[in-house]
């Protein structure tokens, strides 16, 4: 059976970081790998989701399937998480329905299924560039997908008039993938105003909004990361919204997602969300609960809230910090590129700018590893390896 099928090559994220562990050199550093480390190098297990958990485990008295749907905690926290104050609304009207999935990868494939079930032939419009597995997990689900332009390397910069003039082409009725904050790759972010321009768009050329929420309170804030959701959601009839704990909580192993529907009216909801349902069961029946049912008990109670938003605070301006650091160090060390766009983005991720040639050399040289398409983590940057990453970098681009 298996003599038919061809040796696929290894993701070339999942890839790289097994390339790092065999290194053996004391001074490498991953600047590839796509999770927040702190000073020391670890992705740690909050505090607060210890705490959360002894308190769960305590109190729980039995391991029985909870409703497919998921944990009605964990949903009903993620909602007003996600949507604050429209949240109430919009829950009242019968206009948001929520499901847990496996991760926000789990949420991106289900809300792929139920836009193909809405519309056979839907056009998902994707930003270039966008995260690696955007393609493959809505690809898939058997959707059209059309790439917008988003960011120009050369520059920088978000090219916004002209992802505005791409969308100005696309049909009524298609979707259009957004990430609402801490773009990845690029960590270029759009403005409150240019979230306005965006649903005035939508609104006007009947476009679907299929936004990423990954990375909620690792930009500017929570409230202030969602402000391109919420607008969406207070103005537009119909969007869909992917959402994961894996950052701001720290749960990556976990697979922790939620899903959010908003529909224009209560049985349109409803609908949308029992095809979910389905394709979850013809997939994996229903998510695991053990991460969901963390989130959902701090979300609810007022103690640990509050202590998870200050170490998710840390988790923030850690990263912060280091992207400023990491601007003044390199524009000090060397002045053939100027890196300050790097401290006007937000998120873990950046495009150094760098070319393909000065990444392998980077990695070959001095065991700093950068994906090829010169993304960087900048999590992964600590007091310790700075000023080696610093150094090195500049080395590499004062050669060019």
């Amino acid at each position: 059976m298996f003599d038919h099928l061809d040796l696929l090559p290894e993701d070339p994220i999942l890839g790289l970081s097994q390339v790092f562990a065999k290194d053996d050199r004391s001074d490498k550093v991953n600047l590839a790998v796509g999770v927040y480390q702190d000073d020391s190098g670890n992705t740690p297990v909050l505090e607060v989701v210890k705490q959360g958990q002894r308190r769960m485990l305590d109190e729980q008295i039995s391991k029985a399937y909870i409703a497919q749907a998921g944990d009605v905690k964990f949903l009903s926290g993620m909602s007003e998480l996600i949507l604050g104050s429209i949240n109430l609304n919009l829950d009242s009207a019968g206009r948001v329905a929520a499901v847990q999935t496996p991760g926000g990868c789990g949420a991106l494939r289900i809300a792929s299924e139920v836009l193909g079930k809405s519309r056979p032939d839907c056009t998902v419009w994707v930003s270039t560039p966008t995260w690696a597995n955007h393609q493959p997990l809505i690809g898939s689900a058997g959707l059209t997908i059309v790439a917008y332009p988003y960011y120009d390397l050369n520059s920088k910069t978000i090219q916004f008039d002209d992802m505005l003039a791409a969308l100005e082409q696309a049909s009524a009725g298609d979707a259009v993938l957004l990430h609402a904050c801490c773009h990845n790759p690029t960590g270029a972010d759009l403005t409150s105003a240019q979230w306005d321009a965006l649903t005035k768009l939508c609104k006007s050329k009947d476009l679907f909004p299929f936004i990423d929420f990954a990375y909620q309170g690792f930009g500017q804030g929570l409230q202030e990361d969602a402000y391109g959701v919420r607008k969406m959601a207070a103005e537009l009839d119909e969007l869909i919204i992917s959402a994961s704990c894996s950052k701001n909580f720290g749960l990556y192993r976990e697979r922790v997602g939620a899903l959010l529907f908003i529909g224009a009216e209560r049985e349109s909801t409803a609908a949308a969300k029992s095809h979910a349902l389905v394709a979850a069961r013809r997939s994996y029946t229903m998510a695991p609960y053990h991460g969901a049912g963390i989130v959902g008990y701090i979300l609810h109670n007022a103690e640990l809230r509050a202590a998870w938003e200050i170490e998710l605070s840390s988790m923030r301006n850690r990263i912060n910090g280091m992207r400023k650091r990491l601007c003044d160090g390199l524009n000090q060390a060397q002045s053939t590129i100027d890196f300050s766009f790097i401290d006007g983005q937000w998120g873990m991720f950046s495009f150094l700018g760098i070319s393909k040639e000065h990444v392998l050399e980077l990695r070959d040289k001095f065991g700093i590893y950068i994906l090829e398409s010169s993304r960087i983590n900048v999590a992964g940057i600590s007091d310790s390896n700075i000023d080696y990453v610093v150094e090195k970098i500049a080395s590499v681009v004062d050669q060019a």
